[in-house]
């Protein structure tokens, strides 16, 4: 029975790893840029701090919020060169931008899930605020900005390997999607 699960899903399987380590590599780029972003802001202290209004509401743009979308922006282009080279192997069936586009827009869906979890846990009036005295911002390891963060970008994996499984690294190439052997792609 192991084997039959082996034999029939083995290569999904194994393009589920190439993309569960890229993908942990891309959090590390997501993170790194975050402690940037939080240590020129004074430290994640200061996420919650106002940067913009918006004008007519109650709603303010927040540090923490701009802390998600740079960092899930650099991340999504250096996982997307990745899996295209080696998760998909699809860099010599389609163009660059052919499927960037459609790898960003499913980045782009994950982006604004993660960012309103990201909100749940970070704002202290919404239900899934991170709690006290496990998360606090007075040391980074237990910073609820940082936390948030993996957390988000954890949650939103499995949706990320399926549609671009199925639609960005696949569809994109319509019918000219095959399985090369490793030694031809390599080559």
């Amino acid at each position: 029975m192991i084997k039959s699960v082996v034999d029939r899903y083995g290569h999904s399987l194994g393009q589920f790893l190439r993309f569960g380590i890229v993908g942990g590599s891309g959090v590390v780029v997501n993170m790194v840029v975050n402690i940037i972003m939080n240590k020129l802001n004074g430290g994640s202290i200061n996420a919650q701090d106002v940067v913009w209004s918006i004008p007519g509401t109650d709603f303010n743009i927040r540090f923490t919020q701009l802390a998600w979308f740079i960092p899930f922006l650099v991340a999504n282009v250096w996982n997307f060169q990745l899996n295209r080279w080696w998760t998909f192997k699809s860099s010599k069936h389609a163009g660059w931008w052919k499927e960037f586009w459609p790898f960003f827009a499913v980045g782009s869906v994950a982006m604004l899930v993660g960012a309103l979890l990201k909100l749940l846990m970070t704002n202290p009036t919404m239900p899934l605020y991170l709690p006290e005295p496990h998360f606090h911002e007075e040391t980074g390891l237990r910073s609820r900005e940082y936390w948030a963060q993996l957390i988000a970008i954890f949650l939103t994996l499995p949706i990320n390997f399926v549609v671009n499984k199925l639609w960005t690294f696949r569809a994109v190439r319509g019918n000219r999607a095959v399985d090369v052997p490793p030694s031809k792609v390599d080559a």
